[in-house]
């Protein structure tokens, strides 16, 4: 699915940020304009045409766009100088996000989008401090994304409360290395906005600290991520584990799920994750796949031992034909509807519906077990 478009730039001096229409009947600031413009279009920051540039050019846009059909009224979209048309908020999606920073502390050997160390939280914060405003009332749940997006240091807790004042019945789902929250000043800091509509999704790979270092390629990662996690649940701040399984996770996933329960069991959520071939993952493949039917028994062990030890468990990015029939109830289809496909092997399946399917990215890359369940 596309996310962004480009076009020719006019007048464009700083990025716009506003909700696309594409008729003056509905409400909106930037007014999407086919073969033809209407003889007034002066109460809109922007408007976005196919037209060639050289034939209109008295209005701030960006012209000569090759295609609109991934737009509907409502999107919210950031139009920048260079005539890049970025989609930040789909009204028809339950699975839109806001990425606070491509800057990160880890360096995770399967991150899907690898960090980038350059100074971008001056304009991310623009971007969404306008944009927040602008996200229906009625939004079930926003996700928060990076990089890691504490790294925005004050400017993230600003955020935080823009969206908990303008967007107070929104789910809001952060995901965070967790590794900031070692300083207990953060941790309390968070805790204070009592936020209770905000979850952090925090990985743990293993319970071994250097294997955890490892993943990550950081040293001290695992004992900071620890000492963030106690922090945050000694203000009650919401939680949820995240386990990518890959063969450095798989040898001690059983240890890694008792270890959870006697240490952590204060988490609210704990998710096992079907691996993306995405970002640094095809650099590291030999050393990360797996196929799943190999680790299918080891994660129903794991699994089954957190749930019945009460603990909530759920499986992301699976396909249930490569997994034990014991854990089909933990499954989810959590996939982005933006990036998520099926095989031809899928049209016939009778769980297609209840199952994940896969990453667009993992078409090359997936088990050799897949098949149509009858």
């Amino acid at each position: 699915m596309l996310l962004k478009t480009k076009g020719k730039p006019f007048g464009v001096k700083d990025p716009i940020v506003g909700r696309i229409t594409f008729s003056p009947e509905y409400d909106g600031e930037i007014l999407i304009v086919k073969d033809c413009f209407p003889d007034d279009v002066s109460q809109y920051a922007a408007v976005l045409t196919n037209i060639c540039v050289d034939r209109f050019t008295s209005k701030t846009g960006v012209y000569e766009v090759p295609e609109f059909e991934h737009l509907s009224n409502g999107d919210i979209v950031v139009v920048n100088p260079d005539g890049v048309i970025n989609t930040q908020y789909r009204i028809h999606s339950t699975h839109n996000f806001l990425l606070f920073t491509e800057r990160c502390n880890s360096n995770c050997l399967m991150c899907s989008q690898p960090p980038k160390d350059r100074e971008d939280t001056s304009y991310f914060y623009r971007i969404y401090s306008q944009l927040i405003r602008l996200i229906p009332k009625d939004c079930r749940e926003i996700g928060i994304t990076g990089g890691e997006p504490t790294l925005m240091g004050a400017r993230f807790f600003d955020l935080l409360e823009q969206i908990q004042e303008h967007l107070t019945a929104t789910e809001v789902h952060c995901l965070t290395n967790g590794r900031t929250f070692a300083w207990n000043n953060i941790a309390r800091k968070l805790g204070r906005m009592s936020f209770e509509k905000l979850m952090l999704g925090i990985p743990i790979y293993s319970d071994f600290s250097l294997m955890h270092d490892y993943i990550v390629q950081a040293k001290g990662a695992f004992d900071q991520t620890i000492k963030g996690l106690y922090n945050l649940a000694r203000y009650n701040v919401r939680i949820e584990l995240r386990i990518v399984l890959h063969k450095p996770t798989l040898p001690r996933l059983m240890k890694l799920s008792k270890f959870i329960y006697k240490n952590l069991p204060f988490v609210e959520h704990i998710a096992f994750m079907g691996l993306e071939n995405q970002g640094y993952t095809p650099h590291n493949i030999d050393k990360l796949w797996i196929d799943p039917v190999e680790y299918g028994e080891d994660l129903k062990k794991a699994m089954t031992y957190l749930s019945e030890h009460g603990m909530n468990v759920s499986l992301y990015n699976a396909q249930l034909c490569v997994t034990p029939e014991e854990i089909w109830q933990f499954s989810r289809r959590s996939i982005s509807d933006w990036k998520n496909v099926y095989l031809n092997e899928c049209e016939n399946c009778s769980k297609k519906i209840e199952c994940g399917g896969f990453f667009s990215s993992n078409v090359s890359r997936h088990s050799l077990g897949i098949r149509a369940i009858d």
